[in-house]
This record gives C-alpha cells, sequence and structure tokens, in this order.
C-alpha cells in the first residue's frame, strides 16, 4: 500500500480535547502521565516494575493458560504467555466490545496499533519483552451496540433476546446470520473464506467471548496477540481491595468528578465522555448485570430485590469476587492491577474518559498508563485515487462535510466568483459609518441603523446561496460524481473505518489484508493515515 498521511486535527473528525492531548497543551499535563513516545518508555517502564506486584505474574499466567484452553495457541502467543511470568516482560494494551464479526474497521487498527508498538519497544528496550494485548470486553452488556456488521451498505445483525454480560451470551440463532452473510459474499475464493472463519467461529463456539477468542486468535495469532478475558474469577479476585475502596468508600466519584471539574476549567469547549457514579460496579450473574445502588446502608442491585447489609455485601466480594463486574469509570483500574501494563491504545473518546482518571489511580496507588491514540486510516483503492486525481480533489477536502465540500469546489471550479466576502466587508465599513453618525445624533437609532445592516447581510447571503445553487445546477454531473466519491470513501458521511468491515476488504486483498496493514500503520505516527491498495 502507498501510504500518505494529514494531522488529525484537520480531518475535523477528533475533539477538541484530544487534539489539545496531541498537541501537548501544557495545562493539560496533570492529566495523564507521560506522552507515548520511545524515549518516554524507559520511566514507564521503571514506574510499573515498582508498583506491578510480582505475585499477579503467576495469576495472570495461569488464568490466561487457563482462558486458552481449547484453543489452537500460535507458538508466538504461547511465549508470551509464558513471559508474563518475568518481571521483565511488560504489556501494551487495547480493549474492543464483542462486535459481531469485528464490527467496524477500526477493531484492526486498534490491535495493529498495540501489536506494532510492542515491536518498536523491543527493538527500543531490548533488555525487555512486550506482549500485545487484546482485552475483551465481555462483560458489557448492551447488546444493541455489537448485534450486527455493515457489509456493502446492508446491516447484518443478529437478533434475539439477551440480557446480562454479552460474552457469556449463546451463539444460537447465528446459523441464520451466517446464511444471509454467505449469500452476500459470493463464491470467490477470498469469500469461501470468510464464510470459513465466521462459521467456525460463531457456529463451532458455544458462547460469544470464545467465539471472539477464536475470531481474534485466527486473525493475530501468528504475531503473538494474548487475548484477556476479565470475566474470570482469580483475576477478579486481585481487584477486590479496591473495589471495597469504590463500593465503601466513593473514592473514584470523589476523584473522578474533581477531574472533570477541572478539565472544564482548562477549557469550555471539552466534551466530558463518562460521569462517574457512587459506586461503579456492577452485580454480575448469568442473564443479570445491574448496577449495585446504596440507599440508607442497604446495598441494593437495581431492577432486582437482592439486598445486601453493608457486612454481607463486604462477604459476596471476598467469596464471590466474579459477581462484581466493573463499569466504565473501574474498569480500567481493573486492567491496570492485572497487567504489568505500559501503555493503553484507543480511540477518541476511550482516550477522552481515562484523561479523567489519573487523579484516581494515584488515590489508589496504581501506576497510569501512557495514552496513545490507535491509528485511524482511510484506504482507497487504485481505480478511487484515479478518479479522485481525475476530479481535481484534494484528499483534505474530502473530509469536509458535504455542503461545505460541495460549496468549496463549485468556488474553486466556477467561472465566476461566488464569494461575497468582499462585499460583506464592504458593508461591515459603511456601517461604522451609520454607527457613528447615529451616535452623534440619536442613540435611540443604533437599533434601527443594526436592523438594516442584519436585514442587507442577510439579503447577500441569500443572494449568495441562490447563485450558488444555480451554478451547482449547472455543473450538475460534476457535484455528482464528486458527491458519489466522497459518499464511496466516507459511507453515511462518517469515517470509513467507522462504518466498514473488513470482510470487504478482505474481498479484495484476502490474507494479504492484515499483513499490509501491520506494514503501512505506524502507531507513533501522530497522524491520520492515508492508504492507496496498488
Amino acid at each position: 500500500m502507498e501510504v500518505d498521511c494529514i494531522p488529525f486535527k484537520d480531518t475535523g473528525y477528533f475533539s477538541k480535547l484530544i487534539c489539545d492531548y496531541l498537541d501537548q497543551r501544557e495545562d493539560l499535563g496533570p492529566f495523564f502521565n507521560r506522552f507515548p513516545e520511545l524515549e518516554n518508555f524507559r520511566d514507564q517502564i521503571k514506574e510499573k516494575e515498582a508498583n506491578y506486584p510480582e505475585t499477579n505474574r503467576a495469576i495472570l499466567v495461569n488464568a490466561l493458560t487457563a482462558q486458552y484452553n481449547g484453543f489452537e495457541v500460535s507458538e508466538s502467543t504461547a511465549n508470551h504467555i509464558q513471559q508474563l511470568a518475568d518481571k521483565k516482560t511488560f504489556t501494551v494494551v487495547t480493549g474492543h466490545q464483542l462486535n459481531l464479526f469485528t464490527g467496524p474497521l477500526y477493531f484492526l487498527y486498534k490491535i495493529i496499533s498495540t501489536i506494532n508498538l510492542t515491536k518498536q519497544l523491543k527493538e527500543r528496550y531490548k533488555e525487555y519483552e512486550f506482549v500485545p494485548i487484546y482485552w475483551m470486553a465481555t462483560e458489557d452488556h448492551d447488546f444493541d451496540e455489537i448485534n450486527y456488521f455493515n457489509f456493502k451498505g446492508q446491516k447484518v445483525q443478529w437478533t434475539k433476546e439477551a440480557s446480562g454480560a454479552v460474552g457469556r451470551f449463546d451463539t444460537k440463532k447465528l446459523d441464520d446470520v451466517f446464511e444471509t452473510f454467505s449469500a452476500s459474499l459470493g463464491n470467490t475464493g477470498f469469500a469461501n473464506e470468510l464464510k470459513s472463519l465466521f462459521k467456525k467461529a460463531y457456529l463451532g463456539h458455544s458462547n460469544l467471548a470464545d467465539a471472539t477468542r477464536y475470531l481474534a486468535n485466527e486473525l493475530f495469532g501468528a504475531y503473538g496477540l494474548v487475548i484477556v478475558d476479565g470475566d474470570d474469577a482469580a483475576l477478579k479476585k486481585l481487584l477486590v481491595p479496591f473495589a471495597k475502596q469504590d463500593i465503601f468508600e466513593n473514592l473514584p466519584f470523589k476523584k473522578v468528578s474533581e477531574s472533570i471539574d477541572n478539565l472544564a476549567r482548562v477549557s469550555s469547549d471539552y466534551t466530558i465522555q463518562v460521569n462517574p457514579r457512587e459506586i461503579n460496579y456492577f452485580y454480575l450473574q448469568d442473564g443479570l448485570r445491574e448496577r449495585i445502588i446504596e440507599k440508607d446502608g442497604v446495598f441494593e442491585v437495581n431492577n432486582t430485590e437482592i439486598r445486601f447489609s453493608q457486612q454481607d455485601l463486604q462477604q459476596e466480594l471476598d467469596a464471590h469476587p466474579e459477581r462484581f463486574s466493573p463499569n466504565v469509570i473501574a474498569r480500567p483500574l481493573y486492567q491496570e492491577v492485572i497487567l504489568p501494563n505500559l501503555c493503553y491504545i484507543g480511540g477518541g473518546g476511550e482516550l477522552a474518559y481515562w484523561l479523567e482518571l489519573k487523579s484516581y489511580f494515584e488515590a489508589m496507588n496504581i501506576a497510569f498508563p501512557c495514552l496513545l491514540l490507535r491509528n485511524s486510516a482511510l484506504i482507497m483503492s487504485k481505480k478511487q485515487a484515479k478518479k479522485i486525481e481525475n476530479l481535481d480533489l484534494k484528499i483534505t477536502d474530502l473530509f469536509l462535510g458535504q455542503h461545505s465540500f460541495i460549496n468549496k469546489k463549485i468556488r474553486e471550479i466556477s467561472n465566476i466568483d461566488i464569494d461575497f466576502s468582499p462585499q460583506k466587508q464592504l458593508l461591515e465599513e459603511q456601517f461604522l459609518n451609520l454607527y457613528q453618525l447615529a451616535e452623534e445624533t440619536d442613540k435611540t437609532f443604533l437599533g434601527a441603523v443594526k436592523a438594516q445592516e442584519v436585514k442587507q447581510k442577510k439579503g447577500l447571503d441569500a443572494l449568495e446561496k441562490r447563485l450558488l445553487q444555480a451554478q451547482k445546477r449547472k455543473l450538475k454531473d460534476h457535484v455528482i460524481r464528486m458527491t458519489d466519491m466522497q459518499n464511496e470513501l466516507f459511507p453515511n458521511q462518517s469515517l470509513q473505518e467507522r462504518q466498514l468491515n473488513f470482510s470487504e476488504l478482505y474481498l479484495e486483498l484476502g490474507p494479504g489484508l492484515i499483513p499490509a496493514l501491520m506494514k503501512s500503520l505506524s502507531p507513533l505516527s501522530n497522524s491520520f493515515t492515508l492508504l492507496k491498495t496498488t
């Protein structure tokens, strides 16, 4: 693939908070630990080495060995699991929901960013080992977010009655989804490979967690990816002391609330991604994942008749840690407690809520990881790139909203200048004189002058809009071809990676897709990647 890139902030698809973070805005310093640059990982390693209990390693290795029981494990993954027992081994982590057949394309970008960073770290710090981790969000309970993927503009959807943690969902009725998807694929060689992959993952495993592990393992096992399921009693036992501070002392609620207030002081333009609850844990059983709420000293499981006194809940937590599920605030801490982790790789929304958590980690005495924005990419075929060239389009213009994109291009190719900015500026200068005249004669006329200025500006805007519409009609064919191209690369006027499933690209590139992406995506590039297939 041919590789080019543009700054994230030039795409218009990333929040001000994330763009400021990437620019390492000075007053955001209190909200992150070390910026993810290779030279900064030396101190991150030393901090995590001192902060991570060596006894946790044996527990982690035993849990992972058990989780992989019954799965074919690559030599690289098996080595990585065993290396985690050594105090010189550290991890890089990404996490994602259990979306059907990987869901959107950026699932691949997350994992590839993670694997590639471990390679770069190994080249720089040869005395250490680095393991790429995919954390499966098996305890999420929003089935509607994960029960489909898009294929050629159509939604392939799994319909079933579901409640509780998604990783425990049985895979019944996925044979219907397979038949629908299979019919859409056709019978080319690469199509048959996709059919086999879907069938072995979802029809060959009894629950969604195992199906997702199989799928991710098939796609990335050769690169040594280690897949972690947090829905594990042995691992959750390590979380118990921290869960008690959350449930009985509300420490995360206090610390994260303070951080949110402090972020708002840095900039009122920052959108808060998540808000903490007084208790950031769910009660978890088969078919049940409901919030724990405290009312007058009694701990209730929301929407159930389950009640605990404080003493009984403490005993339940000690005896059955697997029944307690961290929410979006507590889950990052859980991850960092059980893993010797250096860096978390996520999308813009994820990093936005991680930036709320540093003071909470400090209060819990857990090392805060580096935060790295995952790779983002726009992939275009050679044919699409040629069309863009023939239409004389700039790639950066394709990132504009469609209305702005069309208007900008119409102005560029029009044989008349449809930009009334000079006229508007001249009008403003003329009205300055009128304001001055009203001020000197009768101030009560200032409102009338303002009304006249607004009226005339609106008239210019309306005329400009009508002329643009007229030019669009004259250049209708060009506009259609432009918008068709933008719609191809930005389906539903959104980033390609948020809409496409990897299967569409696999039909074209086959097994070469992931190696090509591995070669083309650089995790520390700090830019949006443009890829052209060759």
